[in-house]
């Protein structure tokens, strides 16, 4: 929580020329298809939750995300310190296991989630359960950063994303 603060506060001083890197590489972590053994991992690394990115190819909005906010340092690093970061294809044939176990592919798990628009913004908390949504990119860098504060403060718990943001 207290690295997504920082993220946030750098975002208001940060120049226009904030370091980027590849999302692909430093923002999502390698998938090995089985988000119970995630869930695992997520605990014994002290995170938040699991935080999944659903997308598909050739969306628009989805490759804005990656190139103007996902591709930043201070967001990369905010949102590692808090949550494991996957990155899920809605038409993808990847066989995966869900967080209960089940055996399934992708875009089943896509479909089973209710994801009809991408990108599809999911945080999940260390039991697998679905806290928070967001369905469409952020605005802004700044939003995204404050919606993973939300989540990482527990504030999903007795308010929207919405009237969080009012109250920031």
């Amino acid at each position: 929580m207290r690295q997504l603060l920082i993220a946030l506060f750098l975002l208001l001083a940060a120049p226009a020329w904030a370091e980027t890197r590849d999302p692909a590489n430093h923002f999502f972590q390698p998938k090995f298809g089985d988000l119970q053994a995630d869930l695992q991992e997520a605990r014994k690394q002290g995170k938040k939750g699991v935080f999944l990115f659903f997308e598909m190819d050739d969306c628009p909005f989805c490759e804005r995300m990656k190139t103007t906010i996902l591709n930043q340092a201070d967001v990369q690093d905010a949102f590692r310190a808090q949550f494991l970061l996957y990155s899920i294809d809605v038409n993808g044939d990847t066989e995966m296991n869900d967080f209960q176990g089940n055996h399934l592919t992708e875009k089943a798990f896509a479909f089973a989630h209710r994801v009809r628009a991408t990108p599809a913004l999911l945080f999940f908390d260390l039991d697998g359960k679905l806290v928070a949504r967001h369905t469409g990119p952020t605005k802004n860098k700044a939003e995204f950063l404050l919606l993973g504060l939300y989540v990482a403060e527990g504030a999903y718990a007795t308010q929207p994303f919405t009237k969080y943001k009012q109250g920031k």
